[in-house]
């Protein structure tokens, strides 16, 4: 899953998390137990799906989740984790730096206010909005024929009808659900992968 070189990082963030995050409420003490398998693991596999020396941002970053976890799995990725609240940006901020993460830049920003720094080839999210909501957010800041990849459950096919009229608004492609992590994490994780066209 993670490089040899790469694994004392990801472990070094998982500390991080289940102590300044739950002390910082970034997450909650229950998800400590299980922050591996749900978390990190679960994030980790999205980058299975995406190609060499991609540039990503990553919406709503939270505590860096999936954005963070690509940045320590792939360094090749060029990651901006955008994320609109202070105290959540500020310890993205602090982490990265912590880590060594030259591939990491942090955007205190909403998504609707970063399109200036659009273009990326690959927008990720997690947890952020149903999708409708989300292409309006996230589609801006995609490059012409990059991606969104949104880490979306079972009720991917829903949330995609829902959202068709936003998604043909914007020349998107056809969405197509991915599923990532088989045989890693269970469940596996599930993705909707929308291209942007024009």
């Amino acid at each position: 899953m993670f490089s040899n070189e790469r694994f004392p990082l990801a472990e070094a963030y998982a500390h991080s998390l289940a102590t300044a995050g739950v002390e910082r409420g970034l997450i909650g003490p229950r998800e400590v137990p299980r922050l591996w398998e749900r978390h990190l693991l679960n994030c980790a596999v999205v980058t299975d799906a995406v190609d060499p020396d991609m540039s990503v941002a990553d919406v709503g970053s939270g505590a860096g989740l999936p954005g963070l976890v690509m940045a320590i799995r792939r360094p090749d990725l060029r990651v901006t984790l955008i994320e609109p609240l202070l105290r959540r940006a500020t310890y993205l901020d602090e982490v990265a730096g912590e880590l060594g993460l030259e591939n990491v830049t942090v955007l205190r920003s909403r998504a609707e206010d970063a399109v200036s720094v659009g273009g990326f080839d690959v927008v990720t999210s997690r947890a952020v909005a149903a999708l409708d909501k989300l292409a309006r957010w996230c589609l801006p800041l995609v490059s012409v024929r990059g991606e969104m990849l949104a880490m979306k459950g079972e009720r991917a096919p829903e949330e995609i009808a829902a959202a068709t009229k936003t998604l043909r608004r914007w020349s998107a492609t056809t969405p197509e659900v991915v599923v990532v992590g088989q045989g890693v994490v269970s469940p596996p994780t599930t993705l909707v992968r929308v291209v942007r066209t024009k």
